[in-house]
C-alpha cells in the first residue's frame, strides 16, 4: 500500500517491486479485508488510494520510525542499524557517492542505504529516514532546514572552450552548443541575467537528467549551466572551466528534510552532523580555476 501511495499507480508500484500488478491488487484485497476500508478509488480511468489509506500509511511510517530511534537509542554498541537517505540523483552522484564511505568507515555498524529521488522535492517515502531536497514544499511533521546555497553558471571542459578564441566574450555563446535538462529555463534565466536575449537559449541538446550532461560536458560535447558547489572537485582537478562570472539561482538549493519521529535517532543526528561538516570542507576547498 505504502509503494502504491508514493509511486501513485500499481504499475510503478509493481515496477518497484519487482512483482506482478494482479499481485499487488490482490495483496491489497486482502487488506482491504483485514482493515474493513478501501484502499483503492477509481477516478475516471486511473485508480488511485484513498485518503483513509493515504493517512494510514503515514501512521505506519511514523511507527516504524520510532521504533527504529528506540531502537537505536538503546544499543549498548555505539551506532548501528539501517540508514535510508534520499538525495537527487545529481547530488547523489557528483558529490555523496565520493564522500558516503567516509560516513561508513567511521561508524562500520551503520548499513547506508542511499535512494536516488526522481522528484527533487518529494519526502513522502515512509522508508526513508532523512531527505536531502533540492528546493522544498511545505509538510506537516516534517523539520525543514537549509543545507547548501548553490551557485549555477556556465561550465565547459577545457577542451571545449579551447575551440574558440576570447570565449570570455559572452556573444560567443552564438557559437557553442548548449546542453540543457529538461528544457531551456536555466539557459533562459542565465543569458537574461546576463543582458543577453533569452530566446537565444533555445537551441543546443535536451537531457532529462543532469548526470547525462554532466559526463557530456566533461567530453567536450558543449556548454552547460553547472551547479559550482556540486562540480567542485572536476573545477579544481581542471577538468571543468568556468568562462564567465554570471551566476543564477542564489536563492535555491539544498534543504535537509527530515520526519519529526527521527528527530532524536542518533544514527540520523550522526548523520546530519557528518553531511553538514563534510559539505562545508568541500564548498570551502581552494578553486584553482577561480
Amino acid at each position: 500500500m505504502e509503494s502504491v501511495a508514493r509511486n501513485g499507480a500499481l504499475w510503478r508500484a509493481a515496477e518497484e517491486l519487482n512483482v506482478t500488478r494482479s499481485a499487488i491488487s490482490h495483496q491489497l484485497r486482502l487488506l482491504e479485508h483485514d482493515l474493513d476500508f478501501k484502499i483503492l478509488d477509481r477516478v475516471g480511468n486511473r485508480t488511485v488510494i484513498t485518503p483513509r489509506a493515504r493517512a494510514y500509511a503515514e501512521d505506519v511510517r511514523r511507527a516504524l520510525s520510532m521504533i527504529a530511534s528506540s531502537s537505536a537509542r538503546v544499543s549498548q554498541q555505539g551506532l548501528s542499524g539501517r540508514l535510508t537517505v534520499s538525495a537527487p540523483p545529481g547530488f547523489v552522484s557528483a558529490w555523496l557517492c565520493l564522500h558516503a564511505r567516509a560516513f561508513t568507515e567511521a561508524h562500520p555498524d551503520v548499513v547506508l542505504n542511499v535512494v536516488s529521488a526522481r522528484n527533487l522535492i518529494d519526502t513522502s517515502n515512509p522508508e526513508v529516514d532523512t531527505f536531502v531536497t533540492f528546493g522544498h514544499e511545505a509538510r506537516a511533521r516534517v523539520r525543514i532546514e537549509p543545507l547548501l546555497s548553490v551557485e549555477f553558471t556556465p561550465l565547459c571542459s577545457p577542451v571545449y572552450l579551447s575551440r574558440f578564441e576570447n570565449f570570455n566574450d559572452i556573444s560567443l555563446l552564438d557559437q557553442a552548443t548548449l546542453l540543457h535538462v529538461s528544457d531551456f529555463t536555466d539557459w533562459q534565466n542565465w543569458m537574461r541575467l546576463s543582458g543577453l536575449p533569452p530566446e537565444n537559449a533555445q537551441r543546443g541538446i535536451c537531457y532529462s537528467d543532469m548526470n547525462v550532461v554532466h559526463t557530456a560536458v566533461l567530453a567536450g560535447e558543449g556548454i552547460a549551466i553547472g551547479d559550482v558547489v556540486l562540480w567542485r572537485k572536476d573545477l579544481d582537478d581542471g577538468l571543468l572551466m568556468r568562462p564567465f562570472s554570471s551566476s543564477l539561482h542564489d536563492d535555491t538549493g539544498y534543504f535537509l528534510c527530515t520526519p519529526e519521529e527521527n528527530l532524536e535517532n542518533p544514527v540520523v543526528m550522526e548523520f546530519h552532523n557528518w553531511l553538514k561538516t563534510q559539505l562545508e570542507m568541500s564548498r570551502f576547498r581552494p578553486n584553482r580555476n577561480r
